[in-house]
């Protein structure tokens, strides 16, 4: 039995309510994986989002997955073969920047919910219309911002949105008071400096931070 689109949608929102900010994670070290999901997780982001955008990101999702209290994803996922590795390496969800027809049926047979990206009123609607009603707003920024999001919101009331791309401290509350928006995804909460320095306790407090934005 494969995962329907409305299922999916309804995993996914449920990931996405955990907590306002999901940290979007480009991890190139395996052994940094369990403190900083960990650090995440402590602060109140237990929602997280491994990108595959480098060799070690398979086995951090493997390591992340054994941490308890914790919700780890796959990011930047791409093709079908994306979503297997994904899928065996343990992420209970994924997420993407769009969505074809063979990645969404990669996800439903291997009962991967998915919170597929769209940046535009007709990439939400031909989403909606399979069934998707939780969506990833991508790039955010880059394709209007908040007030994009808004307008988009307005014709389109029932779909939900997590804004990723270019979302940081400084512009989260305008995408998080919005009524469609229910998280945004974020690197901030995961600097590069503070994991090469293994500060894990720097990492707690930029969470703890992220955890009360909208609230």
């Amino acid at each position: 039995m494969t995962l329907s689109a409305k299922d999916a949608s309804r995993q996914t929102r449920a990931i996405c309510e955990l907590a306002p900010i999901v940290p979007v994670l480009v991890i190139d070290d395996p052994a940094t994986a369990r403190p900083l999901a960990e650090a995440l997780i402590a602060g109140g982001l237990p929602a997280l989002e491994v990108t595959l955008r480098t060799p070690a990101a398979l086995e951090a999702i493997s390591i992340m997955a054994q941490v308890p209290g914790g919700h780890v994803g796959a990011g930047t996922l791409i093709t079908p073969e994306d979503v297997r590795a994904a899928k065996a390496a343990g992420a209970t969800f994924g997420v993407s920047p769009g969505a074809t027809v063979d990645l969404l049926a990669a996800c439903a047979d291997q009962d991967m919910p998915l919170l597929p990206g769209a940046a535009t009123a007709s990439e939400a609607m031909a989403l909606l219309a399979r069934g998707y009603d939780m969506l990833k707003f991508f790039p955010a920024e880059a394709s209007g911002g908040a007030p994009a999001l808004k307008a988009i919101g307005a014709p389109l009331p029932q779909i939900s949105f997590c804004p990723t791309g270019g979302v940081s401290p400084a512009n989260a509350e305008s995408y998080l008071s919005l009524s469609n928006v229910i998280c945004a995804g974020g690197s901030w909460v995961a600097p590069k400096d503070l994991v090469a320095a293994r500060d894990w306790d720097g990492i707690t407090q930029l969470a703890r931070a992220a955890s009360q934005l909208g609230r």
